[in-house]
């Protein structure tokens, strides 16, 4: 299934629309690329599968790397509502969380102001939970009360302000390494795929994958020589752009900004 290069056919009987908003998880980073070198990601393969349930939908993903929610709710948000979604998936907070300064106020406030105008235009919301990734990437237990605030954050907007209940990945495929790129801040092809697919589970898609559960045998063991490549090839580059008030999304605009249509 192919993107159509031509304008919806505002005709015919409008298909479900489908805007995927947010960061680099949204945009695609770490699954394998288009031929084209473009970014893949679970919102990608989310929109086949919607696709080939549905028959056809209008997809467009708004998502730039690097965005805090602020950014997203300031920069995609009016956009994706433009286009009267009928569902809106968007990944927000873990750049936030990978900030010194945490303000917990404001991040609560930027997380409503992108779900309840999305949920009082009766659209369905989904967002992705942040799973304890401390097997991932050790040095994430810094961050761990933050992330268990965040996903508290997302069970008051499902409770709240009418979004999806988020999965609990406790246990999950998503707390294995394999599902991670080397990176260990984004998801491998096998991360992508698998939140594709529970994504459209909790949409409704019917589908018999055993999407949650890790796969079978043990995740690679880390090494020293691993974290030493690691901290020179990732660590140190993310660390010398906060010092430097750069970010991975400066200079770069969202992949697909129209809805084009996919089909079956």
């Amino acid at each position: 299934m192919t993107p159509d290069s031509s304008p919806t056919d505002q005709g015919a009987a409008r298909p479900l629309r489908y805007v995927a908003i947010g960061d680099s998880l949204t945009e695609g980073v770490g699954d394998d690329p288009w031929p084209d070198g473009t970014p893949r990601g679970w919102a990608d393969r989310l929109a086949e599968i919607l696709a080939h349930h549905h028959g056809a939908i209008d997809y467009a993903n708004l998502a730039v790397r690097g965005y805090r929610t602020a950014q997203i709710r300031d920069t995609q948000l009016d956009a994706a509502l433009a286009m009267e979604p009928d569902v809106v998936t968007f990944t927000a907070g873990m750049n936030d969380l990978l900030r010194p300064r945490f303000d917990r106020e404001a991040l609560l406030q930027a997380l409503v102001d992108i779900v309840a105008p999305c949920t009082e235009r009766g659209a369905r919301v989904l967002v992705v939970p942040i799973p304890d990734i401390r097997s991932v990437l050790p040095v994430s237990r810094v961050f761990e009360s933050r992330r268990r605030e965040l996903n508290g954050m997302y069970r008051y907007l499902a409770e709240h302000h009418g979004m999806l209940e988020p999965t609990v990945t406790t246990g999950s495929v998503f707390e294995d390494r394999r599902a991670w790129a080397d990176d260990r801040l984004h998801l491998s092809a096998l991360g992508h795929e698998r939140l594709a697919v529970g994504a459209a589970h909790l949409l409704g898609v019917p589908n018999d994958t055993d999407w949650l559960t890790p796969p079978d045998g043990p995740a690679p063991p880390h090494t020293l020589r691993g974290h030493v490549t690691w901290a020179r090839t990732f660590a140190g580059p993310w660390i010398g752009r906060r010092l430097r008030g750069r970010s991975s999304g400066d200079g770069r605009v969202a992949k697909q900004v129209e809805l084009h249509r996919l089909t079956a």
